[in-house]
């Protein structure tokens, strides 16, 4: 009867005992599918101090760490959102200021061509030099062009200049209008000699680049006309001259002077060359961006094709001359891309 008893009590203390196992292990269930479903705000109840309550103990902790760095997760999440709107507004900000800063800076290259084609010189400027026909082209490859072309009259004196700033765009551009201006001052002063012509006028240049702190210069040749003769000064590329009679000469202008801009006195440099220059001549100007033009497979226009050009279209006039070579030049180019400002400038005697 005792043995019965003592297994009885035995029996009821095991099932006792699986019982809150039981029971922690589905409370520890339960918690772990609130987990599961993101509510890291359970705690599972510690009542006893077995295998089970440890669980629970350890369960508790990891729950709380999953609250705590949720809780930080979120919070970083919707700071790092707050602070992706913000750039987002302030990128937004800054593509409008952009776009009415190109806007502007898009008007004022503007403004600057539309200065430049301004100073350029006028047909009726040129129909009125006696005994001269000249025609003449320049295409910038940017919005504003570095290359200069002019052509001077007072009184007697008559002075041609063409020259090529280093680069193309705006500096370039501005520098081209400064030689504009310093060469018609010095044409209006009465400036004949051509050697000081060029030497004050570098000078001038000189100062004005050294001012405004860039590294352009330019090569710059003048052509003096008296009626029967070209006075040559100043280094720039080569000159075409087609005589009545369709004999070709080629004028190298290297010895003739130093890039402007580059020293502040080159008047040991400066020499001049005279030429005839009768009646059915005619004399061929141009900038680099004309022999350097590439086709599509980079090969250079070149002055040998430039030459041939000028030498086969000799019979025309002026305008045709300059007409002609273009027709060619483009044709050459094709679609590729124009890469330097283009200049030509076309004078016959008539």
């Amino acid at each position: 009867m005792a043995v019965l008893v003592s297994l009885m009590i035995v029996t009821a203390a095991v099932f006792a005992a699986s019982k809150r196992v039981t029971s922690g292990i589905s409370a520890l269930a339960s918690a772990a599918k609130r987990i599961q479903a993101k509510d890291y705000s359970v705690r599972v109840d510690i009542s006893t101090r077995d295998e089970v309550a440890e669980a629970g103990i350890a369960f508790n902790r990891m729950a709380e760490d999953i609250s705590f760095h949720t809780e930080n997760l979120e919070k970083l999440v919707s700071d790092r959102t707050k602070e992706i709107e913000a750039a987002k507004e302030e990128i937004s900000t800054l593509n409008s200021q952009l776009k009415n800063e190109n806007l502007r800076l898009g008007a004022e290259l503007n403004v600057a061509r539309q200065i430049q084609l301004m100073v350029l010189p006028r047909a009726k400027e040129l129909t009125a030099i006696k005994h001269l026909e000249i025609a003449a082209y320049m295409r910038p490859a940017d919005e504003v062009g570095g290359d200069y072309y002019d052509v001077l009259q007072n009184g007697n004196n008559l002075k041609i200049g063409i020259g090529d700033v280093t680069g193309h765009g705006l500096e370039s551009g501005v520098l081209m209008l400064m030689v504009q201006s310093i060469a018609r001052a010095l044409q209006e002063a009465g400036e004949m000699d051509p050697a000081k012509f060029l030497t004050d006028l570098n000078r001038a240049i000189f100062k004005n680049i050294e001012r405004t702190r860039t590294d352009k210069h330019l090569t710059l040749s003048f052509l003096d006309y008296d009626g029967e003769r070209l006075t040559i000064s100043g280094q720039h590329e080569d000159m075409i001259i087609i005589r009545q009679d369709g004999k070709v000469e080629r004028i190298d202008t290297g010895d003739l002077g130093l890039p402007v801009g580059l020293e502040p006195d080159i008047a040991p440099f400066i020499d001049t060359r005279q030429i005839s220059f009768e009646k059915g001549d005619m004399i061929v100007l141009h900038t680099d961006g004309v022999t350097e033009a590439e086709n599509s497979k980079g090969e250079l226009f070149g002055f040998d094709r430039l030459l041939e050009d000028a030498r086969r279209l000799h019979g025309g006039t002026a305008e045709e001359v300059v007409e002609g070579i273009l027709d060619d030049l483009m044709a050459y180019i094709g679609t590729h891309k124009i890469h330097d400002d283009i200049t030509l400038v076309v004078m016959r005697h008539r």
